[in-house]
């Protein structure tokens, strides 16, 4: 049985390993906060991924735009299955490690 999370975001196909706590659909992880849309950089990590995302930086003094990035470290449920080089939409939660404040909730393609 899958809960709610608050988000308009398709349920995962397959079924969570018993005991995920860390699972917003299954376990008792809750969401708050912002989303974070972009690209899995590196997928090395046990169920930790890297996100990044581009967007432009204009400079005002050379009238011209700049590439920006920012990455974050998010959390993979057990039950989504996530590669590199996909897009994926990221929510924020609790804390779950020193550096990972943001799980995975779904896979775009």
């Amino acid at each position: 049985m899958t809960r709610n999370i608050g988000l308009k975001v398709g349920k995962p196909k397959e079924d969570p390993e018993p005991g995920d706590k860390k699972n917003p659909f299954n376990g008792t992880l809750s969401l708050r906060g912002k989303l974070f849309e972009g690209i899995v950089v590196k997928a090395n990590a046990k169920n930790t991924v890297v996100i990044e995302k581009e967007s432009p930086v204009y400079f005002t003094k050379f009238k011209r735009y700049a590439r920006g990035k920012s990455s974050i470290h998010a959390h993979v449920p057990s039950n989504i299955d996530v590669k590199e080089g996909d897009r994926v939409l990221a929510a924020e939660c609790r804390p779950l490690a020193k550096s990972v404040s943001f799980v995975v909730v779904e896979v775009k393609s």
